[in-house]
């Protein structure tokens, strides 16, 4: 008999279109730190498409592209209102959070933060 897996949820419940957001916030953030450049709409969009594929869900092009907005406000507010390292640090921290056995109170929080995102959106 082979062990049961907990089925994903759906990929438009609230849980995963935040965790969504804050993975795309995470890889804003290395991305501006690391090369200088902002990803695009489109790219986050695209981003979401494969993360979700993997495990066989999808949203439509427009929930993506939202999702995607969203990611890139609040990676600009953070980088805007961080000095270069508390902002290289709490990219890091959203990156190791990505792993569900890590704990973080920075992440946690921001967390927090793409919930409120989408709850205003």
């Amino acid at each position: 008999m082979h062990p049961q897996h907990p089925s994903a949820p759906p990929p438009n419940s609230r849980g995963t279109r935040a965790a969504l957001v804050f993975a795309l916030t995470a890889e804003r953030l290395s991305v501006f730190y690391d090369h200088g450049q902002w990803p695009t709409a489109a790219q986050g969009a695209s981003l979401v498409a494969d993360w979700l594929g993997r495990s066989g869900r999808s949203l439509s092009p427009a929930d993506r592209h939202h999702l995607s907005e969203l990611s890139d406000e609040l990676a600009r507010q953070i980088a805007g209102s961080l000095s270069r390292e508390a902002g290289l640090h709490t990219a890091h921290e959203m990156m190791e959070a990505l792993d569900p056995n890590y704990e973080s109170d920075v992440a946690r929080s921001l967390m927090a933060e793409c919930v409120r995102l989408l709850d205003g959106a």
